[in-house]
Formats: structure tokens, sequence, C-alpha cells
């Protein structure tokens, strides 16, 4: 794979990453490294060659076994809203449902570590392929049950699911560091709304950020 695939270096492919960081911060997208981040990470090479014409638009695209990669502007809105405001690089990120690996692309610079959960063997398997391929050395991808976390590393500075349960499981917010802050969607198909919770000692304090529609967080996995 040369290089111009690689990095879509070329006119047309820098156009339309300019095109979709604008259309990003029109959205109210505000962190300039976040919006670097989409601006640089070749989405295009997380999707199927035949999508790859439309890895730049915002919007969410089939990545098999039932799954999506998500929408640019929730992973950039996901990612602002774990990192904002906090001193970075977070030092242990959890990240649960790993899909393609593209919003651990987008996270990466911004953690020491990242600790990424993929209930699907073949995905878990790609992503971590990828991500090599891309020199992503600090993202540890794991085939396991998401709804469990992973307790073997917590407490983690950063929880980010890009999976809807229709309660956040206790398991999640148990591993969350105090000071931590945990983002994700919640509730059933149709009304979810995405949330940040952040810990302060045993409490827990919620914030509502939108409504957003994702896949289902399945408990169990698949080989």
């Amino acid at each position: 794979m040369g290089p111009a695939h690689s990095d879509g270096i070329g006119m047309t492919s820098a156009r339309t990453r300019e095109r979709l960081v604008s259309r990003l911060r029109s959205a109210g997208v505000k962190s300039p490294e976040v919006l670097e981040r989409i601006r640089v990470v070749p989405r295009h090479l997380f999707v199927d060659e035949a999508l790859s014409s439309r890895a730049y638009e915002d919007t969410a695209l089939p990545i098999g076994y039932g799954q999506t990669i998500s929408q640019p502007f929730v992973v950039a809105s996901m990612t602002a809203a774990l990192i904002d405001d906090q001193p970075l690089p977070l030092a242990r990120v959890l990240e649960i449902g790993t899909g393609c690996g593209y919003q651990s692309a987008v996270l990466a610079p911004f953690a020491e570590r990242i600790i990424s959960i993929e209930r699907i063997g073949p995905l878990a398997r790609r992503a971590r392929l990828k991500l090599r391929e891309l020199r992503i050395h600090n993202v540890s991808v794991r085939h396991g049950d998401g709804f469990a976390g992973w307790p073997q590393r917590a407490p983690y500075d950063g929880i980010l699911v890009a999976a809807a349960p229709e309660e956040v499981p206790q398991a999640l917010l148990d591993q969350l560091a105090d000071g931590g802050r945990l983002v994700m969607p919640v509730g059933p198909a149709g009304r979810q709304q995405l949330l940040r919770i952040t810990r302060r000692g045993d409490s827990f304090r919620r914030q509502t950020l939108g409504l957003v529609s994702f896949v289902p967080l399945l408990e169990g996995m698949r080989s």
C-alpha cells in the first residue's frame, strides 16, 4: 500500500477533508485539537473500499456484522466531551465498542494508553491490524464483553462507549477513577441520549449532551 493510498494525499482528498472539518465546526465542534485529528486520520482506510468515496461525508457507514463506523460529528463530539478541560494526555482510557478502530485512532493522541474492547472477534482482529498499520501503538484491542468493562486495568481516567445500553452498566461506573469521565449513549432505540458522567468520590454527576442514535450495547461475545 503506497503512501498516497495510506495518507489520502491529493487535492481532492485534502479538499474533502477540509470540507468535513468545516461542517463539523459549523455544527458546533469547538476543539481545534479534535478537529485537526479528524482532518488527519485517514477515515477511508477504516471502511470497505467500495465505500471509500463516501469516507469523508458526515455519516455513519456499515462495516459488517451489523455494525457501523460512527458519524464523524459523533466521534468528534464524544472525543471533545471526554477530553475537554482535562489535563492531557489522560493516563488510561477504556473504549467499549472498537468497531473498525476509527474512534480509537482519533482518540489516540489524547491518552497515554487506551484499552479498547470489541465483542465481535473478526472486527477486533481487523481493527488491531489497521491500527498497527497506521503505527498507532498505544491502543490495545481486546476481544471481550464490553458490559463488564476491563477491570484488570481499572481505574480509568476516561471511558468512552460507542454502543447504547438502556441503563449505564454499574461495572463501568465502578471502573471510573475519581475525577474521571464516562461518555456514552444511553436509552432504547429512538430515544437515546449522549451522557457525560463525572465521578467525584462516590457520587456521579450526569450531563445530557444531546440526542444520538447508536447500535445497542449487547452482553456477551462473538468469535
